[in-house]
C-alpha cells in the first residue's frame, strides 16, 4: 500500500500561509505609504496654500464637457481679508460646533442618521467643516464606505496638523459657491461685485445658504426659500465663536 504524503501536505500549507503573510504585509505597507502621501500634503498645506483640489478638478471636467474652454473662478485670499460676518455665517450654516470639536460632531451625525432613517433616504449628512475640507481636497463625492473611511482618516490628519484658523482659511478658499465658483473671494465678486473683505452680515448669510447645494442654489440665489433660510443663519451668527 502506498503511504500518504503527509509531510508534503504540511509543507504546502506552510508555503501558502507564508505567502498570505507576505501578501498582507505588502498591503499594509502600501496602505501606510498611501496614508503617508495624504499626510505629506496636509503638512505642506500648513505652510503653503492649495492651488487646486480634487473636487475642483472634477467640477472643471464636468464644465468642460459642455464648454471645452471653461475655467474656474477662484482667487486665494488670506484669512484676514475675509470678512468676519462671512466666517460666522459659514460656521453657523455648516458646523456650529466647529471651534469646539476635534473633527467630528457626533451629536450631529446621530441626528443626521435618525433623519435619514425617518425619511428613508439620505437627506442630511452631519459632516463638519473639517470633514468637508478632507473630501474637497483629496476625494470624490462618492458615498462609498471606503471613501467615508478615508475621509475620516484625513479629517484626523487635518485636525492634528492644522489649527482651526488654518482649517477654516483653507475651507473658505476652496469650497464651491456656484457652478465653477470656488472660494470666498470669487463668490463675493460673482454675486455682489465686491471683495470677500467687504461682505456684509446679510450678504454673508445669503452666501452661506448656498453651500449645501451650490450648483443648484447658485442659479437662484434670490429664491424665497434661500431668503428665508438666510434670515435663520443671520440670527445664529452672533453666537458663533471664531477661531
Amino acid at each position: 500500500m502506498q503511504s500518504l504524503p503527509w509531510g508534503r501536505g504540511r509543507g504546502d500549507g506552510s508555503v501558502i500561509w507564508h505567502a498570505l503573510q507576505r501578501g498582507l504585509a505588502i498591503l499594509v505597507v502600501l496602505l501606510l505609504a498611501w496614508q503617508g502621501w495624504y499626510l505629506g500634503w496636509v503638512v505642506w498645506w500648513k505652510f503653503a496654500n492649495p492651488g487646486t483640489t480634487s473636487f475642483m478638478s472634477l467640477r472643471l471636467d464636468d464644465l468642460r464637457e459642455k464648454e471645452p474652454k471653461a475655467v474656474l473662478k477662484k482667487q486665494w485670499v488670506p484669512y484676514e481679508r475675509i470678512a468676519n460676518p462671512l466666517k460666522r455665517a459659514v460656521i453657523a450654516a455648516e458646523d456650529a460646533k466647529f471651534s469646539g470639536h476635534e473633527g467630528f460632531d457626533w451629536e450631529g451625525i446621530q441626528k443626521a442618521l435618525e433623519k435619514n432613517q425617518k425619511k428613508g433616504r439620505i437627506v442630511a449628512g452631519g459632516s463638519t467643516i473639517t470633514q468637508q475640507l478632507a473630501k474637497n481636497l483629496f476625494l470624490s463625492g462618492d458615498k462609498t464606505p471606503w471613501r467615508k473611511a478615508q475621509e475620516a482618516v484625513i479629517t484626523l490628519m487635518l485636525e492634528v496638523v492644522l489649527d482651526k484658523r488654518r482649517i477654516l482659511e483653507i475651507y473658505l478658499n476652496v469650497v464651491e459657491w456656484g457652478p465653477g465658483v470656488f472660494g470666498a473671494e470669487a463668490a463675493a465678486w460673482h454675486y455682489y461685485g465686491i471683495s470677500a473683505a467687504q461682505v456684509s452680515a446679510e450678504q454673508a448669510a445669503r452666501l452661506a445658504v448656498l453651500l449645501p447645494n451650490p450648483r443648484r442654489f447658485g442659479r437662484l440665489p434670490d429664491s424665497p426659500y434661500l431668503a428665508a433660510r438666510s434670515q435663520i443663519i443671520l440670527g445664529r451668527m452672533g453666537a458663533v465663536d471664531l477661531p
